[in-house]
């Protein structure tokens, strides 16, 4: 019954589009709701790929479509109909249990049991320290990265930092460490638990389209020889090759490490622990070069295999830097804390969680009776219910204050306006025009005006300190020190 699929696969349809924009005109308030609410429009979107791959099939169909509806519309159509209620009621003779679909009720939103969350599936997709997709996880792969032979200890903190370098001097591993098993299980569960935890947390992003552009970046860089700390094996003189370290010094391949002095390198040449390194390299040197005659090496073929995830994980660890940083920023936190404001810190975490999921409940029985009706947009009270129109009309705040001096700001209302000549914004703005009085610049809201006051203020303290330096003093019989204009005047009123 090709029609009838096909109508099905349309309705199935048009109840996916529903679905989804349903649930996108929602805006939960907790992350782990809106990752729930990801995943579901992801796995909606997936269903709408195959649906439409199977109706795209069934149109392609045209011979079927036809005889189909030529024995519909040729001879007796009541024929046909109770030929298929025939089939029909033979399938469900045979198979009495059989289920019926229900398409309105598979897509429609689940209501969660009381005490439970609407999301509780996520739970279990991370973990307690992964936050629902807020910071990484990665204690795991830090144990596996001590483990390794011959690589430093470092602490969780500052594997955080380097987890993504793998190369001297961060990466303390040899290249001929890096073939081992263990090194590459190392890298491939860095990198699988990179990409898992994207997939996670970005259920809407095309991820298969970003990790294909990796592979291609990497078979590029491959091919052309470009690979850090991965490029084909040379043999050197005495003189040093360019250094893989820091980029300061000279490396040595055959013991992998930096010299910062030339003469440094030129000595140890002779060591024993140089010539010992040297013959091993040039040992597995020349084993490797009989295959090469007829194709890549076996253990350039395993180097190209450590490469590849080494590559994808530092191209993860880039498009996860901002979640990197919380990270180390969390765990820095938790450091610092005692095991009993870290166990407060977790009950407070699932009481919040708590609240916002009744809180959202409630919202929902409301069916929005107490939403406030804001249409004049007025400012809120105490209550947080608007103030009346007759006190908002009585203290000005309809009338706009500009401040040129605050950055062109405007105050609501005089008394707002009147308040802020003393708040740091107009402060700040005086003193960055060179005014440090600000008492006497009250009222004065323009930049011109007020460094014309503040000249006219700078003169006038000028001619004030020079007539003070030139006033003669005078001192009468009974020793009265006063200027002279003040001892003249006295004198002439025959006052001295």
């Amino acid at each position: 019954m090709l029609l009838e699929d096909t109508r099905f696969i349309h309705e199935d349809l048009e109840r996916l589009e529903q679905a989804i924009s349903d649930r996108i005109a929602e805006d939960p308030r907790h992350i782990r709701d809106r990752l729930w609410r990801d995943h579901q429009v992801s796995d909606f979107l997936g269903r709408i790929q195959d649906q439409s791959t199977r109706l795209i099939d069934l149109y392609g169909n045209t011979e079927g479509r036809e005889k189909e509806i030529q024995a519909i519309s040729m001879g007796d159509p009541f024929d046909e109909f109770y030929k298929q209620l025939g089939q029909i009621k033979d399938f469900h003779r045979r198979y009495p249990n059989e289920p019926v679909e229900n398409l309105e009720r598979a897509y429609k939103k689940k209501i969660p049991i009381e005490g439970e969350s609407s999301s509780a599936e996520m739970d279990n997709l991370f973990t307690g320290e992964e936050a629902w997709g807020k910071f990484l996880d990665l204690t795991t792969n830090h144990e596996q990265y001590l483990n390794l032979p011959n690589v430093k200890r470092v602490s969780y903190i500052q594997y955080l930092d380097m987890f993504d370098i793998f190369t001297p001097p961060q990466c303390s591993v040899k290249r001929a460490d890096k073939t081992t098993d263990q090194y590459f299980n190392y890298v491939k569960s860095l990198a699988s638990y990179l990409e898992e935890f994207m997939k996670r947390t970005r259920p809407l992003e095309d991820l298969d389209k970003i990790f294909k552009s990796f592979d291609q970046d990497f078979d590029k860089a491959w091919d052309e020889g470009m690979m850090h700390g991965w490029g084909a094996p040379e043999n050197h003189g005495s003189a040093g090759p360019i250094t893989q370290g820091t980029g300061e010094g000279i490396w040595c391949p055959d013991c992998e490490k930096e010299f910062k002095n030339d003469n440094v390198y030129k000595a140890h040449l002779t060591g024993k622990k140089h010539i010992k390194a040297a013959s091993a390299r040039k040992e597995g040197t020349n084993g490797d070069s009989a295959p090469a005659s007829k194709g890549p090496s076996m253990t350039r073929l395993k180097e190209r295999a450590v490469a590849e995830r080494e590559h994808r994980t530092s191209r993860l660890a880039a498009a996860l830097s901002s979640v990197r940083a919380d990270t180390r920023v969390n765990v820095e936190r938790k450091q610092g804390m005692t095991e009993r404001e870290r166990q407060q810190e977790l009950e407070a975490l699932f009481a919040d969680t708590n609240d916002q999921i009744a809180a959202q409940e409630s919202d929902e029985e409301s069916n929005g009776d107490e939403r406030i009706y804001n249409p004049l947009k007025l400012p809120l009270a105490w209550d947080g219910k608007p103030i009346p129109f007759w006190l908002y009309k009585l203290h000005g705040l309809g009338v706009e204050f500009n401040c040129e001096v605050c950055g062109n700001f405007v105050y609501m209302g005089r008394r707002a306006f009147d308040k802020h000549f003393s708040e740091a914004r107009h402060v700040y703005g005086l003193k960055c025009l060179g005014i440090t009085n600000t008492s006497m610049f009250r009222e004065i809201t323009g930049i011109e005006d007020a460094l014309k006051l503040w000249e006219k203020l700078q003169r006038d303290k000028k001619v004030e300190e020079t007539e003070g330096k030139d006033v003669v003093q005078m001192e009468d019989a009974d020793g009265n020190v006063m200027p002279e204009k003040v001892y003249l005047d006295l004198q002439k009123q025959g006052l001295l």
